[in-house]
């Protein structure tokens, strides 16, 4: 049988196997179903499977397997560094996958592997229970949690790998397994921060924790005050409680709840502290930044799911980040880390951010944070196509300025493909070996490549 004839026949039979959707170029609703957010990425597939379940899963693999076409895993999110398509190839999709189960009594809930951070919280929320999650409510679960998981509620709960507690993956043979500690156990390691490298994440099941209070306060200062209000927030989260985490960002003033009546263009710098617990409380640990002088305050008592949307991303803008994690948080780095905010391209949605670990980032898994107590994380966002070089540049820069204070250590889903060795480099020796055997295991020809790749070893 001729190729194109083989082909054919396999896109027919696909079509008619599949209980979700399967689109190829010309298709209605292809070009919708290739989008990323990053306006930056333009990949054109050969073919899109939108899964309803892992029985498709396991045909669209099967599929691309047979054809030997090349397979891109797209779970519920942004897909910021475009990993989730590619050019030529299979697309699983699974943002057709976003059921979420609560178990209160087991304090644990199964999600989907489309599932995003909005449909956990949400569903979680009436429960007064929830897990780590991303700073942004549209992050897809699935690809948060087996990157490791940084966000507001680590310094409390740990990242969110740690309340990882099963994973339904489908192998890049087509097989179906379940690992846990106590089945595949070293898969069940290697998901806590190797990412998607050893198969398709259908469904995850994730310790819940109990969350009757959550507060933040957000103080607006004007740019110039960037270095004192960090100091003070330095101490503040250094003799605070875990229960109390955050963030110092640098933005352009928009139309935001919390930065309302400035013109789009004006810089800003703004600290977020979040607290589990009242905010009363809160107002207390934050007394010392509202000492300050500052242009607005914002402390209130709020839904968790609702913080979670205050930093959301615009999508279909242009995006590229990077992160590094730090060794001290010094004078002299919040002077140089100042400095290279105030250079920010204005008018944009760049981001220039600044958040702590300790408390209950301790995590043993994959992805070691070592002693790291912050990050930074410079964050492109930008509209014109013009405005490539001069904000590239500028997240560069930020990486490079930091370049005295940094671990090594890469924190996975804050970046995009930047190469072999930001992988290496986020990894010591033994756990990089340890997770290229398990790769080599569950997928020896490296079908799962379009990700932070782990080489078979």
């Amino acid at each position: 049988m001729a190729p194109f004839t083989k082909a054919r026949t396999a896109l027919a039979a696909l079509r008619a196997d599949l209980a979700g959707e399967v689109l190829a170029p010309g298709d209605a609703g292809y070009d919708v179903a290739r989008t990323v957010c990053n306006a930056r990425i333009d990949r054109r597939p050969a073919v899109i499977a939108q899964c309803a379940g892992e029985a498709d899963v396991v045909r669209s693999v099967c599929f691309a397997r047979d054809l030997d076409l090349k397979i891109a895993v797209r779970g519920g999110g942004r897909s910021v560094a475009g990993m989730g398509v590619n050019d030529n190839g299979v697309v699983v999709d699974l943002r057709r996958m976003r059921g979420v189960t609560v178990h209160p009594g087991a304090a644990a809930v199964r999600v989907e592997g489309g599932t995003l951070m909005h449909d956990l919280d949400r569903a979680t929320q009436p429960h007064a229970l929830a897990t780590t999650g991303g700073r942004d409510s549209a992050t897809g679960v699935a690809g948060f949690v087996l990157g490791g998981g940084s966000g507001w509620l680590e310094r409390a709960l740990g990242p969110a790998a740690d309340s990882l507690l099963g994973v339904e993956l489908v192998t890049a043979d087509g097989t179906t397994v379940r690992a846990t500690a106590e089945e595949h156990p070293e898969l069940f390691w290697a998901l806590h921060g190797g990412g998607g490298n050893f198969g398709v994440a259908t469904a995850l099941t994730l310790r819940l924790h109990e969350l009757p209070e959550f507060s933040v306060a957000v103080v607006v200062f004007r740019p110039e005050a960037g270095p004192d209000a960090i100091r003070v927030f330095r101490d503040v989260v250094a003799t605070g409680p875990a229960e109390a985490g955050g963030a110092v960002l640098y933005l352009t003033g928009r139309s935001e709840p919390f930065v309302p009546g400035y013109l789009v263009g004006t810089l800003l710098c703004l600290v977020v502290i979040t607290y589990v617990g009242g905010a009363d409380r809160l107002r207390g640990l934050a007394r010392p930044l509202l000492e300050l002088p500052h242009e607005s305050e914002v402390i209130a008592a709020l839904p968790y799911a609702d913080v979670q949307c205050l930093l959301d991303t615009p999508s279909g803008m242009r995006n590229h980040g990077s992160a590094e994690y730090l060794t001290a948080l010094p004078d002299g780095l919040v002077d140089v880390f100042c400095a290279r905010a105030r250079t920010m391209p204005v008018p944009t949605g760049c981001r220039y951010m600044l958040f702590p670990f300790g408390g209950a980032v301790t995590s043993a898994y994959p992805v070691p944070r070592g002693d790291a107590p912050w990050a930074v994380h410079p964050c492109g966002v930008w509209a014109d196509p013009s405005d490539d070089d001069r904000v590239l540049s500028w997240v560069e820069h930020a990486r490079a300025d930091v370049r005295p204070w940094r671990t090594g250590v890469v924190c996975m889903p804050l970046i995009g493909d930047q190469g072999r060795d930001r992988v290496v480099g986020g990894l010591d020796a033994e756990s990089l070996n340890r997770l290229a055997r398990v790769k080599r295991r569950y997928d020896p020809d490296n079908v799962f490549r379009y990700n932070h790749n782990i080489a078979p070893g």
